[in-house]
């Protein structure tokens, strides 16, 4: 048989590492095993999984590039072993109808280094004119940057919801919990915190479960607690920041967040619940914003950067025995790319050969100034991380040897 390439290397699959040689042709994997014959070999040294899908990122375009792009997020994402990306509609023109997600699409398609898909923005009464090219729908429980709030959900937009078939994201915090736990004014991430309590979550993971959607996921749980409140069939989404960090971090108006960074115990427990596998996906919420909007902490944005640090932070974590292998590839490769309809993130015929390689021994310190983001500013400035080698997308190398290699190639997800 012959195939555009053959990609040998140490895979990581069925849950463990083996030597496979892949036949690749048009971009996907069409035969698995050894000993191939019929296209040139390329070895990938190291350790290699399938790419990861990062179901939350925040690239601020159209409307606030000064923030991010998606040439800049999406190189970022690259260079974080992430091939896909989900990008959210609060917008600074939320993407509410068939116009505005038709403007963000053909932009995205010009910019985007990576494949990505969109998610459109549900408000209550504009299911008629969501675009159907649409990869998920989002829907804020509570305020947050440029967001619009669901008021009701009644039963027969329910049905409406679920016939559209695509996953629905929560942001999971009660606005009327909120607004009667809002302050003038907060300084400091302790404050943050106590602004928007553990409560406003609590109550809105019940609220997501009892709205009886087939495709749902609680974005950015950041207390475990949320869990025993959420129905099995609702997906649980974790961060690294609400992993990692707590409100005695030392990064000031640079984690600030929603929801926010909670305190060492709560942290500590959610870190627990990651480990012991009670997540099923690890997302970014990459969310930039300038130093300017930073500068004061009493009136920053929140929000924080990640989609390249979100895989090679946990892998400093596999590296230091803390964290199982496998819950990393399910929560950040496949799961993600199952939940939506993507293939990828299997070593399985028919999906695609997308890839990223890393040495476990190149543990190093995280050098912020080397981050692709427009503002490479992330509150893990020095934490331990593995970065990937070699990134492979359909296919064809895009990061050889660290360096970025291949010119604007990804996707719109409808298109592959």
């Amino acid at each position: 048989m012959q195939y555009d390439l053959i990609l040998t290397g140490k895979f990581y699959y069925e849950y463990e590492f083996k030597y496979l040689e892949l036949g690749i042709s048009g971009g996907t994997i069409a035969k698995i095993g050894q000993n191939l014959t019929g296209a040139q070999k390329k070895h990938l040294d190291g350790a290699v999984f399938p790419s990861g899908t990062d179901i939350h990122v925040h690239f601020r375009d159209p409307g606030e590039t000064d923030k991010e792009d998606f040439g800049t997020g999406s190189v970022s994402a690259l260079f974080g072993g992430t091939t896909t990306v989900y990008d959210m509609p609060n917008n600074k023109t939320p993407i509410l109808d068939y116009s505005s997600f038709g403007d963000k699409l053909s932009l995205a398609k010009r910019k985007s280094y990576c494949d990505f898909g969109l998610y459109s923005m549900f408000n209550g009464n504009n299911l008629p004119v969501i675009d159907k090219r649409s990869s998920a729908i989002k829907i804020f429980l509570g305020g947050s940057t440029n967001s619009v709030l669901l008021a009701d959900v009644p039963d027969k937009t329910i049905r409406g919801i679920n016939e559209f078939g695509v996953p629905v994201i929560f942001h999971g915090e009660d606005a009327e919990c909120l607004q009667s736990n809002a302050k003038a004014e907060v300084f400091n991430l302790k404050e943050h915190n106590l602004s928007r309590p553990e409560e406003c979550e609590l109550s809105s993971a019940k609220r997501i479960s009892d709205l009886k959607l087939n495709h749902s996921v609680m974005a950015h749980i950041s207390t475990p607690d949320s869990l025993s409140q959420l129905s099995a069939d609702v997906g649980r989404e974790a961060t690294p920041h609400h992993l990692l960090l707590n409100d005695e971090s030392e990064a000031s108006s640079w984690g600030k967040v929603n929801p926010p960074l909670r305190e060492k115990k709560t942290q500590n427990r959610n870190l627990q619940a990651y480990l012991d596998g009670k997540f099923n996906i690890l997302s970014s919420d990459h969310a930039p914003h300038t130093e300017r909007e930073k500068e004061e902490f009493y009136q920053a944005q929140s929000g924080i950067i990640g989609v390249e640090t979100r895989i090679p932070l946990m892998l400093a974590l596999i590296q230091n025995k803390v964290l199982d292998t496998r819950i990393l590839y399910d929560t950040a490769i496949k799961n993600p790319a199952e939940l939506m309809g993507l293939k990828k993130g299997r070593i399985q015929e028919g999906y695609y050969a997308d890839f990223f390689s890393v040495r476990f021994s190149s543990v190093q310190r995280l050098n912020q100034e080397k981050l692709h983001s427009k503002v490479p500013i992330s509150p893990f400035h020095a934490f331990p991380v593995i970065f990937p080698d070699n990134v492979t997308m359909h296919g064809e190398l895009v990061i050889e040897d660290g360096e970025l290699i291949e010119d604007r190639s990804g996707s719109h997800v409808g298109d592959l």
